[in-house]
């Protein structure tokens, strides 16, 4: 005789799949009083803390082993080995947080963006945004979606609370919102983060870095000059910042400092602070302002912002003009020329006048690297790629930015007018 409770999970698990419904593409019962992930999730759940979970059933599987019996309650009764590994891919799926229907894109390694808007999920493979045929059922399911993915965050995701930004299992960063902030219904943005880092030489390879810019990034670090890297969302401003580091001495230490980490360069002295926002009570909170006073006294011989947007910009500027060179920095902007203004915007944050923030700048950055962005490029040719470097310059009229280097997106390097100044500074021939 079973025990009770073992008693009635079986009758609950065998009164739904009595119930008839369609399997879907994780092996799982969807439509009406059908066993759903989410149910299988639950069942599992009734297990005991020490029983087995499915890496463990799948790990099972592999061997030869039969299914623990723990697991098989939430599988359809005479099913075979591959109907039961799909099953536990789709409960593996809903217990990190993305669902059955968004993991198999997170998981594809040509992909960088999923979005969800209300009930359409859009993907980019690189090539910018295109439909995905991913079902994430109606409106109540994305946000209880959502709402699950923050919990797998460690986040709060709720009426009183409708935003959250998050880092799932793998470094999937995750940002959602919720009705009626949004009017379209749940949003949910997720940032895949790929296994491995792409190097210098790969990003070269594949047409990111013209071959030129890739020898001046080089001689950038040598150099241990202050570099602000500029560009639009999405333009790969992270994943050229973590191939730059690793190019970095394997004795030197680097201190990383950004919102959600994503950072996880190639390099076997990084350390990582992430910022935390405050609880509901309004305590806690730990901003990136204090994360870098914090890791000046880390002893870093490499000082790195994921991404300047606020008043931390002032820390970072004293930071870099005390003795801290070699450090790295994001911001978004829309070409070189603009990044001053985007600095003396966020100085103005920082209650920084525009003149003490154009001679800070010009005092701490060698020079602004900016990565572009072209939607529907054409099949060869890159979707993102270093288009232009500039050296801050402060004159009569402000804190401006001239041109070093042009870049076409075929890979075609035109020197401007900054270039030799540039040159001299991280001592490559001009």
């Amino acid at each position: 005789m079973w025990p009770l409770g073992e008693r009635r999970a079986r009758r609950r698990a065998d009164g739904a799949w009595s119930a008839g419904g369609a399997w879907n593409a994780a092996g799982v019962r969807s439509s009406g009083g059908t066993r759903t992930a989410e149910d299988v999730r639950r069942a599992g759940d009734e297990r005991s803390p020490e029983g087995p979970g499915p890496e463990s059933a799948l790990r099972a599987l592999a061997a030869g082993e039969g299914l623990p019996e723990s697991v098989s309650r939430g599988v359809r009764p005479g099913a075979g080995s591959d109907e039961i590994a799909r099953c536990l891919a789709g409960l593996r799926a809903t217990s990190g947080g993305l669902g059955p229907a968004l993991a198999p894109l997170v998981a594809d390694p040509r992909v960088t963006d999923v979005l969800v808007n209300g009930t359409q999920v859009w993907v980019d493979r690189g090539k910018g945004l295109v439909r995905a045929g991913a079902d994430v059922g109606g409106g109540d399911d994305v946000r209880r979606l959502a709402i699950r993915m923050a919990a797998a965050c460690g986040k709060r995701l709720d009426d009183a609370s409708p935003i959250v930004d998050g880092t799932l299992e793998g470094g999937v960063r995750l940002h959602a919102v919720l009705a009626p902030v949004s009017a379209s219904g749940t949003l949910i943005s997720l940032r895949a983060a790929r296994g491995r880092n792409l190097s210098v030489d790969a990003l070269a390879r594949c047409g990111t870095l013209a071959p030129r810019v890739a020898s001046l990034l080089r001689a950038l670090v040598r150099a241990r000059a202050n570099v602000l890297i500029s560009g639009q969302t999405g333009s790969g401003k992270t994943t050229l910042l973590a191939a730059v580091l690793a190019l970095v001495p394997p004795d030197e230490r680097i201190v990383c400092i950004e919102e959600t980490t994503e950072l996880r360069p190639d390099h076997p002295h990084c350390v990582n602070l992430a910022e935390r926002r405050p609880n509901v009570e309004g305590a806690g909170g730990v901003t990136l302002a204090e994360l870098v006073r914090a890791a000046m006294r880390m002893r870093p011989d490499r000082l790195v912002l994921g991404e300047c947007r606020g008043g931390e910009v002032r820390d970072v500027l004293t930071a870099l003009n005390t003795g801290h060179d070699g450090g790295w920095a994001t911001v978004h902007a829309n070409g070189v020329r603009d990044v001053p203004a985007r600095l003396l915007a966020l100085g103005s944050l920082a209650g920084m006048g525009e003149s003490a923030v154009a001679a800070q700048t010009v005092a701490a950055f060698d020079a602004f690297v900016h990565l572009r962005r072209r939607s529907g490029a054409a099949p060869g040719s890159p979707g993102r790629w270093v288009s232009e470097v500039g050296v801050p310059v402060r004159s009569g009229s402000g804190l401006h930015a001239d041109l070093a280097l042009a870049v076409d997106q075929g890979g075609g390097v035109e020197e401007g007018p900054a270039w030799p100044l540039l040159a001299q500074r991280c001592r490559v021939p001009s």
